[in-house]
């Protein structure tokens, strides 16, 4: 009987953190109304503040995956949990903006910052053969957290209001993501093997190009361009789609199910995809991924009605879950995991900047011309200028060992 193998107890406990914290950043546009409705802010304002989350969840994240390449990841979930805790509970006592900027922009900002770094990297290290696989299904944590905890974030504001629920959330969140930061260092091979695989030095996981070599390819800088531009148009649909879909006539329940559908579908586009780049790599899985989500941004474009706002969600959330579980072991395919941490960092930390700018232009542009329609067109195409940069992806050849 084959032994079994400790990096899925990594997985499992990726998926849980992964499906709580994300779960909970899509809640931002379930209460985006309530926040107008009590203070009158504008959307931009309150775009803002998501805003600032994205970037300092980017810069922390950098941090973050150095420090885990350095001493692994337990200690940084554990101190991004509190964070986050903390974040989440003291909103429910907001009465100015700069308590919104202050409590989601910089506390649930730090507690975003390990989420994707931590949990990716450190799958990335334990897996090589099925690593897109073990990180699809590490995402799919979050397709759950988005399929479920928009809708209970909905029910716990129309039974007690939206203050209750940030305490309610806040206090959960805080005690399971604590209670679930148990990834440890073993001492063991990728995908558990009794010799290293090919490529790998014995006595060593982690092979590759360091981060000044990395900066010297143009592979490097074209995954930034194209995670700036994806992250900022998949930011700006979690924050702005429930209040378009009101703004349509949907009501707050039905608003909701939209995002929650692009949860739910996103789950089968990241165990898809993640399986899919196992066998036909990251440069193809991420056109696969650009030709669907145009698709959707083609149908989100058209959408009047309920149905056609559903079916954007189908479309894209399909997408939305392949761009989040293609970006990780497209780095470790391309640059090894000497520093993978530190590399997707960036990576991500270019995305958040894209993902910082995004919410608060539409709001801005909703602001000036009351409709969100010039502001998709527009992220259409962006996406449409990052599908091409994806085709002069080239396979990096002659990886340099690390150096201990």
């Amino acid at each position: 009987m084959a032994k079994y193998f400790y990096g899925y107890n990594i997985v499992g406990a990726g998926f849980a953190l992964q499906g709580m914290s994300i779960g909970a950043l899509f809640t931002y546009g379930v209460f985006f109304k309530e926040f107008q409705n009590e203070f009158g802010w504008s959307r931009a304002m309150i775009s803002g503040a998501s805003s600032l989350s994205f970037l300092i969840m980017g810069l922390v994240g950098i941090l973050m995956g150095k420090l885990n390449d350095r001493t692994g990841p337990k200690r940084l979930v554990v101190a991004s949990a509190i964070s986050f805790g903390i974040g989440y509970l003291f909103m429910a006592y907001m009465q100015a903006p700069w308590h919104l900027y202050l409590l989601y922009g910089l506390f649930v900002g730090i507690g975003l910052g390990a989420h994707d770094v931590i949990t990716l990297s450190t799958v990335a290290r334990w897996f090589v053969r099925r690593r897109g696989l073990m990180t699809g299904i590490v995402k799919v944590g979050t397709g759950a957290g988005q399929l479920t905890i928009p809708l209970v974030a909905t029910v716990l504001i129309a039974a007690y209001g939206w203050r209750t629920s940030y305490l309610i959330m806040g206090a959960a969140l805080m005690l399971a993501l604590v209670g679930i930061a148990d990834p440890r260092e073993m001492g063991l091979l990728p995908d558990g093997d009794a010799v290293p695989p090919e490529g790998v030095q014995a006595g060593s996981r982690d092979h590759g190009f360091d981060m000044k070599a990395s900066f010297r390819t143009v592979q490097f800088w074209i995954l930034c361009g194209v995670e700036l531009i994806v992250l900022g148009s998949l930011l700006t649909i979690i924050v702005q789609i429930v209040p378009h879909a009101m703004d349509l006539g949907l009501s707050p329940v039905v608003a909701a199910g939209v995002l929650s559908t692009i949860g739910g579908v996103s789950m089968a586009g990241r165990l898809g995809m993640g399986a899919a780049i196992d066998r036909i790599g990251g440069k193809r899985a991420l056109i696969i991924c650009f030709i669907i989500i145009m698709c959707g941004f083609a149908c989100l474009l058209a959408a009047r009605s309920a149905w056609m706002l559903f079916l954007f969600a189908i479309i894209y959330g399909f997408a939305h879950g392949g761009f989040f579980t293609v970006m990780s072991p497209t780095v470790a395919e391309l640059f090894g995991t000497a520093s993978h941490g530190s590399l997707f960092g960036i990576v991500l930390f270019c995305g958040t900047i894209g993902g910082a700018i995004g919410p608060i232009m539409a709001g801005y542009t909703f602001d000036v011309t009351g409709s969100y329609h010039p502001m998709f067109l527009a992220m259409t195409g962006l996406l449409a200028i990052a599908f091409v940069l994806v085709f002069f992806l080239r396979p990096v050849k002659d990886v340099p060992a690390s150096q201990p």
